[in-house]
C-alpha cells in the first residue's frame, strides 16, 4: 500500500520525496543552470541528478516525479509548472554559486560535509575503492599507501590531490566548520575545477 499524507495515498516516487523532505536532505535534480551548483553537491556526497542541456521542462519535471527528486532551478517559469503539478521545488535566488551554496544551507539545510568525495561529480554514481590492476599504466606516480578510487558507471578515477584540499576549503567554509572532516578523510577527485563540464 502507498504510503499516505492527511489521509490520501502518494504514489511511491511522491511519498519518496516527502520523505526526506521531512527526514534528511532529498535526493536533488538541479536545472541546467544549476550544473556548478549540482556538481559541488555531488562533491559533499549528495544525491543529485542534472537536467541534460536544452531538456525540455516537461523532460525536466518527469525525471523528478519519477525519481522522486526535489527539483531546485533559478527558473520562475519552471517552478510555476512545477508546483502546479504537485511537485517538490526549491526556487532559488542566489545569481552565484556562494549564494546559493548559503540558500541550500538556510532553507533546506544541506550538509556540506554529509559525504564528501564519495559520489563520481560525473555522473553522481558512489565511487569505489579501485582493483588493483587499475593502478598499472596510471600517467602519474601514486604511492603504494595512496587510495585510488573509481566510479562503477563511467569508469572514471579518483585520488587524493592538491585540489582536493581546495575543494575541501570551500565546502568547509559553506559549511561553516574549520576543523577537517573524519568521515571521508583522503579521498579525492580527479580533474576538479570550480566550474563543471557537462556530463
Amino acid at each position: 500500500m502507498a504510503p499516505e499524507v492527511a489521509g490520501l495515498p502518494l504514489p511511491l516516487p511522491a511519498a519518496r520525496a516527502l520523505f526526506y523532505l521531512v527526514t534528511m536532505t532529498p535526493p536533488l535534480h538541479a536545472d541546467e543552470m544549476l550544473a556548478g551548483l549540482c556538481r559541488w553537491l555531488r562533491a559533499a556526497g549528495h544525491d543529485c541528478s542534472l537536467a541534460e542541456c536544452g531538456e525540455a521542462d516537461s523532460a525536466v519535471l518527469a525525471r523528478a516525479r519519477a525519481e522522486g527528486r526535489l527539483l531546485l532551478t533559478r527558473d520562475r517559469e519552471l517552478a510555476r509548472h512545477a508546483k502546479a503539478h504537485g511537485l517538490p521545488v526549491l526556487l532559488l535566488a542566489g545569481q552565484d554559486l556562494d549564494a546559493q551554496a548559503r540558500e541550500l544551507s538556510d532553507r533546506l539545510g544541506i550538509d556540506w560535509l554529509h559525504r564528501p568525495m564519495s559520489r563520481c561529480l560525473r555522473c553522481n554514481v558512489p565511487i569505489e575503492e579501485a582493483p588493483a590492476e587499475r593502478r598499472a599504466g596510471l600517467p602519474f606516480a601514486l604511492g603504494r599507501d595512496e587510495a585510488l578510487w573509481i566510479c562503477p558507471a563511467c569508469a572514471r578515477l579518483y585520488w587524493q590531490g592538491s585540489h582536493v584540499r581546495r575543494m575541501m576549503e570551500r565546502l568547509r567554509d559553506w559549511a561553516g566548520a574549520g576543523g577537517a572532516n573524519e568521515l571521508e578523510e583522503g579521498k579525492g577527485t580527479a580533474g576538479a575545477e570550480d566550474e563543471p563540464k557537462r556530463g
